[in-house]
């Protein structure tokens, strides 16, 4: 099999594309765990993909339960070099409205309850986290939206909480004192492990919701977030499929290198087991 070097992780329909072709199913075997499901790879716009429902086939596993580790490190055994991550997220202003998109450039980490790091066990690594999304790729997103019609707001802070629960009326009210932008459950750990695996990634944050806040709104339900979602879908498609095009073979972004001078440990005290364990990731620094 040839190497996939884009990822999309989104959905369980978002592999239903029409267009794509060549599709073959790969299972694959990480030392993390099974991914969520097995990987759908396919041709679009000429360029292969590889499709993986985060949360299942079916949305069978919640956020804080997804194994995001197994996730993002069979799709780096892949080839995947970038990640679109399409992920429903709820609006904590009132310009951004419910079936916009956003394009997040920051986030704001409130879990408490996931594993967030590949490393450890006599392995120790700090990444730059500065920027947690690769402002190339999604500055391709934000024009790749613009083309096909989507509201799009550029920019701005992704708060990523524990869930599965939406926030309450108080919690909404604080976070939006604090200045985010955007609120969803899905971003965090996925941007930090793809940065530990010297993958980009971006975040087409699509809008089904005013999170609790706005009073003049109808009360948020599950109801109205799958219905504003399942409409989000068709626009997330279409994102898809101009963006893939626009995608240079080669990078040249701080992403490609995230590990260079991240390897704290000496490299003669890093055990054999972990070092074997996370050849895909680090031999090439050891």
């Amino acid at each position: 099999m040839s190497k996939v070097k884009i990822g999309v992780l989104g959905g369980s329909g978002l592999y239903e594309i029409e267009g794509l072709t060549d599709i073959e199913e790969v299972r694959a075997h990480t030392p993390f765990g099974e991914p969520s499901e097995a990987v759908t790879i396919g041709t679009l716009e000429g360029v292969r993909v590889a499709f993986l429902p985060r949360h299942g086939k079916g949305h069978r596993i919640m956020p804080t339960e997804l194994p995001v580790r197994a996730n993002i490190y069979a799709l780096k055994s892949l080839g995947v070099e970038r990640i679109i991550s399409v992920s429903a997220c709820g609006s904590m202003k009132e310009e951004i409205a419910p079936l916009d998109i956003a394009i997040p450039d920051q986030l704001f980490d409130r879990t408490r309850a996931r594993p967030s790091t590949f490393f450890g066990e006599g392995l120790v690594v700090h990444i730059s986290f500065a920027d947690p999304f690769c402002s190339h790729l999604s500055q391709l997103l934000y024009e790749a939206a613009v083309e096909v019609g989507g509201r799009v707001h550029k920019g701005g802070t992704y708060l990523i909480i524990e869930g599965p629960q939406f926030s309450t009326k108080g919690e909404s009210r604080i976070y939006r004192s604090w200045g985010v932008d955007i609120i969803g459950m899905t971003a965090i750990p996925e941007a930090k492990l793809a940065r530990e695996a010297e993958i980009c990634y971006a975040t087409l944050a699509m809008v089904a919701d005013y999170d609790v806040w706005h009073e003049t709104e109808e009360p948020v339900t599950v109801e109205m977030v799958v219905r504003n979602m399942l409409q989000n879908v068709a626009m997330a498609k279409r994102v898809i499929r101009a963006v893939l095009p626009k995608i240079p073979a080669q990078r040249d972004c701080p992403c490609a290198t995230g590990l260079k001078d991240a390897i704290i440990t000496q490299r003669e005290r890093i055990p054999t087991e972990v070092r074997e364990k996370l050849a895909l990731l680090v031999d090439k620094y050891l």
